[in-house]
């Protein structure tokens, strides 16, 4: 089976009652509550940023399977499915354990059952069981994967448990990068994915969030072996989700660089040209789904890299 960097198919949950999540803010300082918007207000302009992503995606070429939230149970941040679950090539479905209860309830098993019938899936693999013995891996928010060279990389976090970490990759066949990465303030970043972004033949990541010198050395000798031009970015980019971003296929499989418009608008020029040296960029403007969800693009988009049935 011949590995696949990029996919060209994502899964995407149109939010029924997108809005700030309590459970969530204490460990992500992304989220920002304060605001003059009402709760029905933040609901719809949620709901209008995701349908207008949707089209940008679509117009691209990318296949976009959009699925609608059940409006019951009410699930605050189901807009981003790459938490609970992430297809892999080998026909593998993986589900996580979740730290917020909230979040918990996003978990859909008809969700995979629909995808079964148009795609191979070979293998279910459980870990959300572990979130009862209050151990957490969140997805592909947790876990940044080099899909090709099979490297998994993770920031340690009260959302990502080195142990389970370990786990998925003994269960996956990917081989663990570890570290510790922190905000300005020394809070742990709450998922791998806001600091660092893997692209086929680069990466963009947020360095200096990485304090120790032996982990980030480490981190930076993997990135030379598999081949990764280092892009680095700021505290402040990462801050505006220069870090959430992610490549897929467009169109005649052509590469595609997704972020926000905020992401965008806070790169430099020399890093836009050193990015469009690899890949397309494409940006949608999703402030509403940013502030109050504490997450970008990334987070909205789940990669299916099962084979067709």
């Amino acid at each position: 089976m011949k590995r696949k960097h990029l996919t060209n198919h994502i899964l995407m949950i149109r939010p029924a009652n997108f809005g700030f999540n309590e459970e969530t803010a204490e460990s992500n300082a992304f989220q920002v509550k304060k605001t003059k918007l009402t709760a029905e207000d933040i609901k719809k302009t949620a709901r209008k940023e995701f349908n207008e992503f949707v089209k940008k995606l679509r117009k691209k070429g990318v296949e976009v399977t959009v699925v609608e939230d059940t409006r019951q149970p009410v699930k605050p941040d189901c807009v981003f499915p790459n938490n609970w679950v992430s297809f892999h090539q080998d026909g593998s479905v993986v589900t996580y354990p979740m730290l917020s209860n909230l979040r918990r309830l996003e978990r859909r098993e008809d969700l995979i059952t629909a995808l079964g019938e148009s795609h191979n899936i070979s293998q279910r693999v459980h870990f959300e069981h572990f979130e009862h013995q209050g151990q957490i891996l969140e997805g592909t928010g947790s876990l940044v994967l080099d899909r090709f060279h099979k490297i998994a990389y993770a920031c340690l976090s009260p959302r990502t448990d080195e142990k389970l970490f370990d786990l998925f990759c003994s269960k996956m066949g990917y081989r663990k990068v570890a570290f510790e990465s922190v905000d300005q303030k020394g809070q742990q970043i709450y998922h791998t994915n806001v600091m660092m972004a893997m692209g086929i033949d680069f990466v963009v990541i947020c360095l200096d969030s990485i304090p120790n010198k032996k982990e980030r050395k480490t981190v930076e000798t993997t990135f030379r072996e598999s081949g990764k031009k280092v892009i680095e970015i700021t505290f402040e980019q990462m801050n505006s989700f220069a870090g959430n971003m992610l490549q897929i296929r467009g169109a005649n499989h052509s590469p595609l660089l997704i972020m926000s418009q905020a992401a965008f608008n806070s790169l430099s020029g020399n890093q836009i040209k050193e990015l469009e040296k690899h890949t397309e960029i494409l940006s949608s403007d999703i402030p509403v789904i940013e502030q109050f969800g504490g997450g970008s693009v990334r987070c909205m988009m789940a990669e299916v890299f099962l084979p067709k049935g």
